[in-house]
């Protein structure tokens, strides 16, 4: 393989919704440019980008594949992302490097569920889309239909450059109106042949033609002029303006396909070449300080690295967009976020499990190395003492939560390790050891998600685990002052223990004047605040503990004893075990025996004496609130605000977006377990939502005495 200059590489994602025939397109582009001599098919498990045993049982693609195609003396690499939004944390990779989206529509069905959500996507990281409406020879192919969908989604944005002559069983007619040419195919392998439009067609071409050139003037002023003074632009022309505002996103080209057949692919990969955005010309790539990195063959080269991935007799696998200069084989490059030094001991052009050695790549190029020592995902790699760090790849907020466990003990390390590998591949697998609660929780994007992982476990690494309703993050607080003493006492032959703590707790408000002067069971009490350590908590909120001892009652060397058995309590509160948070303890007397006094005996009185309080000083449990925005279709709207209603969420707002509504509302997270499966089966997966914590507040009293009474029986089965 040759080397390709920037000039010569696009860069291309394939999106759209499962089934729409993505992973065809792509065996039909590489077939197209001689990288497979063949094409796969995905009912024959055999193509290039689904390799997965999971793919080849789904029938689809779960995992995102880089390949790339070699078309008229052009790159152009290609990126085939899962259709489903569960899995759509490699399309986010892919959104990174790829300059331009191609959105593969199915001509059965129009506008799906994931063109919806990835056409948002792609929207959100500025992408220009060229859509490829596909499976026109099936008999159910409606182009009316699909037509009019698209309109309601996409708007006037959208530029017809060819319509289908005859779509249904037996299509292998195009007209393309930007050549002016009709394109009558032969066989199943995309031979064709580019004759004169009919007369039959030519009033409806002439029509579309002239509404193209209207579209690509407009996004020129150049090519506005001269088409007001001429009435008329070349092909050429056309191009220009097309490649202008398929930049800016001001124009959604619209192509014809049936990938199966190979119909319509040789023409829009010419239409790509052509048109679509070169790495040069697509949005800028700037540094974590800012600094916008040219995409220049000439400059100092860097890398970043979008995805690692593990492979069985490789090892992991790293796959790089190329951002500036030239990277070679044996280069040496710096790591900038961990100044680890890498040696690229290869250099792949990638199609799927299928790679070519090249020994170098320039700016805007897609590929792989293997074999790096310290260098993953979102990281980059410099040489010429460069300093660059590009932004890392924002992912979306998990939607779905679960505690998971091995049923058998023993696997606890094993499992935890390939849950890190995991997360590795897939940053939208969020593992986290909560010590809180005692659990592994499992985040992801939806319940398939996470149940696919659950499958790998179980066939890939034999690992049989639990997946169960995570326990809720609770905090325990108090509302009011209270003050109680414990006396610890032990006397067992020998030396003894003894330690007298009396302390006042009060609620912590952040602003709050200090005090010294307290009331409580009618009495009035002045205390000496002689020290004080404030302490901000790890889960949250803060400790402030005074020492007010007056006297000598309780010598100092004891008070971090006592500290520590408050703490201790604190970390384990005194109503559901939950951590407490946001209280002033006030120790201000006690007692001590000249020879059984001892750090435990005080760390025990401490604890119980806070205990005690704590119970005496009106107890609330808060439990995490999150902010959630929901995209939901106008006619479920009803549906899902019912549902978010038993879920005891406040509405804070409602907007109007594209045709869907946006919620926004404040949830516990105590009934969010599901909601993603919920909402998708609600609105026959057209929703989609996004949740960030907010904040914690109480719980209404019966959800707490529901709790409490839980946790007490908990307690007793102990």
């Amino acid at each position: 393989m040759r080397v390709y200059q920037t000039e010569e590489i696009r860069n291309i994602v394939l999106l759209g919704s499962a089934g729409a025939g993505k992973t065809t397109l792509a065996e039909a582009m590489m077939f197209d440019g001689k990288v497979i001599d063949r094409r796969g098919t995905v009912e024959a498990k055999n193509t290039v980008s689904d390799s997965a045993e999971i793919e080849h049982i789904y029938q689809r693609s779960i995992y995102s594949s880089v390949l790339f195609t070699e078309y008229n003396d052009r790159k152009i690499n290609l990126i085939d992302s899962p259709g489903s939004d569960d899995f759509s944390g490699g399309t986010f990779a892919a959104f990174k490097v790829a300059d331009t989206g191609i959105m593969v529509i199915n001509a059965q069905s129009g506008v799906e569920v994931g063109t919806e959500i990835f056409a948002r996507h792609a929207e959100k990281h500025e992408k220009p889309i060229i859509i490829a409406v596909n499976y026109l020879d099936h008999e159910k192919a409606n182009w009316e239909n699909t037509l009019d969908s698209l309109r309601q989604t996409f708007g006037n944005k959208l530029t017809l450059v060819q319509y289908p002559v005859n779509p249904g069983n037996g299509f292998n007619e195009i007209v393309d109106v930007l050549l002016m040419k009709l394109f009558r195919f032969k066989d199943d392998n995309g031979t064709f042949e580019a004759v004169d439009i009919p007369a039959s067609e030519m009033e409806r071409a002439k029509e579309l033609n002239a509404a193209l050139i209207e579209s690509a003037a407009e996004n020129d002023e150049s090519l506005m002029e001269l088409f007001f003074d001429k009435g008329e632009l070349s092909e050429d022309e056309i191009r220009k303006g097309l490649r202008a505002g398929l930049k800016t996103r001001g124009v959604i080209p619209i192509f014809c396909m049936a990938a199966k057949k190979d119909i319509g692919t040789k023409r829009l990969l010419e239409f790509i070449i052509n048109v679509a955005p070169k790495p040069n010309e697509s949005r800028e790539y700037k540094t974590k300080e800012g600094e916008v990195i040219p995409c220049d063959s000439k400059g100092s080269p860097s890398l970043f690295i979008f995805k690692t991935a593990v492979e069985q007799h490789l090892g992991e696998v790293s796959y790089f967009r190329v951002m500036s200069g030239k990277i070679t084989e044996s280069m040496d490059l710096i790591n900038a976020n961990n100044d680890t030094k890498e040696r690229i001991s290869a250099l792949y052009a990638v199609a799927g499990k299928k790679r070519e050695k090249v020994t170098e790549m320039i700016a805007g190029d897609i590929g792989c190395t293997v074999k790096l020592k310290s260098s993953r995902r979102d990281q980059t790699l410099n040489g010429d003492g460069k300093r660059w760090q590009f932004l890392p790849v924002k992912y979306p907020d998990p939607k779905f939560r679960t505690a998971i466990k091995p049923k058998d003990q023993k696997d606890d390390e094993k499992l935890g390790e390939i849950l890190n590998r995991t997360h590795m591949e897939d940053p939208t697998i969020v593992v986290e050891y909560s010590k809180e609660l005692k659990q592994i929780i499992l985040s992801g994007q939806g319940e398939h998600h996470i149940n696919i992982l659950k499958w790998h476990l179980t066939n890939t690494h034999k690992i049989e685990v639990e997946l169960f309703a995570p326990k809720i993050p609770y905090r325990e607080t108090i509302t009011k002052l209270a003050a109680a003493d414990y006396r610890h006492k032990k006397q067992s032959g020998g030396a003894g223990q003894f330690g007298e703590v009396h302390l006042l707790i009060e609620p912590y408000i952040e602003g709050a004047v200090e005090n010294n002067r307290f009331k409580f069971d009618g009495k009035e009490l002045v205390l000496n605040l002689k020290g004080k350590e404030e302490f901000n908590l790890e889960w949250g909120g803060k400790l402030i503990y005074y020492n007010c001892i007056v006297g000598g009652a309780i010598d100092s060397r004891f008070m971090p004893a006592i500290l520590k058995g408050i703490m201790e309590k604190m970390e384990e509160g005194p109503l559901t075990g939950s951590y407490a948070r946001d209280i002033k303890v006030y120790v201000y007397d006690g007692k001590m025996h000249p020879v059984d006094s001892n750090e435990i005996s005080f760390k025990l009185a401490g604890r119980n004496a806070f205990k005690d309080a704590f119970k005496k000083a009106s107890p609330k449990i808060m439990e995490p609130i999150y902010n959630i925005e929901v995209f939901v279709p106008s006619d479920s709207m009803g549906d899902v605000m019912s549902d978010m209603q038993n879920r005891r969420a406040m509405i804070e707002g409602m907007s109007s977006e594209k045709g869907f509504e946006i919620i926004k509302a404040r949830v516990p997270l105590a009934e969010m377990y599901k909601y993603s499966t919920t909402l998708s089966s609600l609105t026959s997966g057209r929703a989609t939502f996004t949740m960030q914590f907010a904040e914690y507040q109480q719980v209404p009293a019966e959800v707490q005495d529901k709790l409490l009474k839980a946790y007490e029986a908990e307690e007793k089965d102990e």
